[in-house]
């Protein structure tokens, strides 16, 4: 023990360790406890800070993990929505080649092999999400649909009601990329 710690110690006095007796009888705490116990609660206190900001920036962070995780299943869904958009009017020429050959008074046959080629290229848009909205005989929703006129219904019960489709329209993964072009019985 050098010197400088010897008188340290020295300085101590006996009544920083020894409870003291006050004047009731009770036993009086020393500074060097009320010191301790002061330090003690400010310890206390600075643990509980700790640990409410850690917890919270656990909780951010968790949050955070989530929202990537959506983030990236979000755009693993509409990656491919600009392409598919842009084989929308392919589809309709399709379409509308089948319905011309249909026709009775048709010159053109829609060849097997054509049919068959449409048919591929439909399902395979449908197994990446996109589903055609059936609009026909629906009651018109302006959310859904896009009027393109108006003309008087049949009867009584198609009022309201889309009464052709002029363009189909189409949901990928429940989301519209293009909305039914249709009129409606008024």
């Amino acid at each position: 023990m050098t010197n400088k710690q010897t008188e340290e110690t020295n300085e101590v006095s006996t009544e920083d360790f020894n409870p003291v007796e006050d004047k009731k009888g009770g036993l009086k705490r020393s500074r060097k406890d009320e010191k301790l116990n002061k330090q003690l609660e400010e310890k206390t206190i600075e643990l509980a800070e700790a640990k409410d900001k850690y917890l919270r920036l656990f909780a951010e962070f968790d949050n955070f993990k989530k929202r990537t995780v959506k983030e990236k299943l979000d755009f693993m869904k509409s990656a491919g929505q600009e392409t598919i958009i842009e084989l929308l009017p392919v589809l309709d020429d399709f379409e509308r080649a089948k319905k011309s050959s249909e026709d009775e008074n048709s010159k053109e046959p829609f060849s097997e092999g054509v049919n068959l080629v449409y048919a591929k290229l439909f399902n395979i848009l449908k197994v990446r999400g996109l589903q055609a909205m059936e609009s026909t005989g629906a009651e018109f929703n302006p959310e859904f649909h896009e009027a393109i006129t108006k003309i008087p219904a049949s009867s009584e019960e198609m009022k309201g009601k889309v009464i052709d489709t002029i363009q189909t329209g189409y949901k990928l993964h429940d989301k519209i990329i293009r909305h039914p072009k249709v009129i409606v019985g008024e």
